[in-house]
């Protein structure tokens, strides 16, 4: 009873999410909200001290993880807000991209920029980034949510292929399914469903888009800063991959020496103001994925991920693999991806590629199945969870061809 109880809480908050429009509840209060109950009706039903203290641990590390995930955040967001105040994004846009283009360029050159930017980086940095150019053109509300969807998607596809830009293809990784030889083999059918993604939307685009004139008005110190943005990305990936430094302690560090380095600024406003933009993050993103994640730890807790795990040991891996990556748009798919390891099953390369591929990319399906989309509707106001859902039946094309190319990919060499 008590699981039926707590499963019909997370259909509310999900109901929440999907009608935001509809009741004017910001969608971070629902979900924080029965996020938070749920853990309170377990603590009520826990009928014996050892129950209690079995929930108290639980949720101490359900919190500890979404503290981990709150740092993370608040530290890249803070650089990018910064980036983005100077204008340093957006010129950079200006150099790199032409100044006026057809919508339909526009749609391939985010696609492959977001790809490769989220396969040597995670995903929280490349979609904020590639949302920040975005940013730097004037695009129609549908336009920004059209692409909005594109960057989610091929943001997702770019971090399967390589350690550092999932931490599910790292999970597996880490447990000796797959190498690094093979997993790079992951990265033509994810580039490929990308490719073909941005074709589809781009049916019917026309016009042309131009960009945004930014005038130049950042200093050496600004130019200072975004070298230790982005050195501090590449600390991220190699500090991890050598040393197992948690992701989150490099971008504090890297976050603390931008501090240290503004004091390089003379004077007292100035200096000020560069710890002022932790103020300017959305904290309504991080309030959301509060909610999200206790909902989540509260699946977990009871069991439901489990269960889940039982059952996908129970069909043909070929399409268990595929529910399994469409259902991670429902369910985080990291605690998912840890339940279907736990199950140990009995998998070829080619299906654990499959696998890997299918609970990289599947969250992509709806706006809530990702760091990448819930960050997306954060930033873009008008993409929600219904706006997203319309492009559904093209994500969903471009994910099934992925995880297809993958199989067939992974037959055809004999990996």
């Amino acid at each position: 009873m008590l699981e039926y109880c707590l499963l019909a809480l997370a259909l509310l908050a999900l109901l929440g999410i999907v009608f935001e429009e509809v009741i004017h509840v910001n969608k971070a209060k629902t979900t924080l909200f029965f996020g938070c109950l749920s853990w309170l009706i377990l603590f009520i039903a826990a009928d014996s001290k050892e129950a209690s203290h079995q929930v108290q641990e639980q949720l101490n590390e359900n919190l500890l993880e979404i503290a981990t995930l709150w740092l993370f955040l608040m530290s890249t967001m803070t650089f990018v807000a910064y980036l983005n105040a100077k204008g340093l994004i957006q010129n950079v846009v200006q150099k790199i991209v032409p100044q006026e283009l057809s919508l339909r360029a526009l749609m391939f050159i985010v696609a492959l920029f977001a790809l490769l930017l989220s396969a040597i980086c995670d995903n929280v940095t490349a979609t904020l980034v590639s949302l920040g150019l975005l940013q730097a053109f004037k695009l129609e509300a549908k336009q920004q949510i059209k692409l909005a969807a594109l960057v989610v998607f091929s943001v997702n596809s770019g971090g399967v292929a390589l350690i550092t830009g999932d931490v599910t293809t790292l999970m597996i990784f880490l447990d000796g399914h797959l190498s690094m030889q093979q997993l790079i083999t992951l990265l033509l059918p994810a580039s490929l469903s990308v490719l073909l993604l941005a074709m589809l939307l781009s049916i019917g685009a026309k016009g042309r888009v131009s960009a945004s004139p930014v005038a130049a008005n950042f200093h050496n110190i600004d130019i200072i800063i975004a070298v230790i943005f982005f050195a501090t990305i590449g600390a991220t990936m190699l500090l991890n991959l050598f040393y197992g430094v948690p992701p989150v302690l490099t971008f504090l560090s890297g976050l603390s020496l931008m501090f240290l380095v503004g004091r390089s600024i003379k004077t007292d406003a100035e200096q000020t103001r560069i710890l002022e933009y932790i103020r300017e993050i959305e904290y309504d993103t991080l309030l959301f994925f509060l909610g999200i994640l206790l909902l989540v730890g509260m699946l977990q807790e009871v069991g439901v991920l489990k269960d889940l795990a039982q059952l996908y040991r129970e069909f043909d891996p070929r399409y268990a693999n595929y529910v399994a990556g469409a259902g991670s748009a429902l369910l985080d798919n990291v605690p998912l991806t840890a339940a279907l390891l736990k199950a140990s099953p009995e998998l070829n390369t080619e299906n654990w590629l499959g696998l890997t591929y299918a609970v990289g990319v599947g969250g992509s399906l709806l706006a809530i199945g990702s760091a990448a989309g819930i960050i997306a509707m954060s930033k873009v106001q008008s993409l929600s969870f219904v706006s997203y859902l319309r492009y559904f039946p093209a994500l969903a094309i471009a994910y099934t061809a992925g995880y297809a190319m993958t199989l067939l990919l992974a037959n055809q060499l004999k990996l």
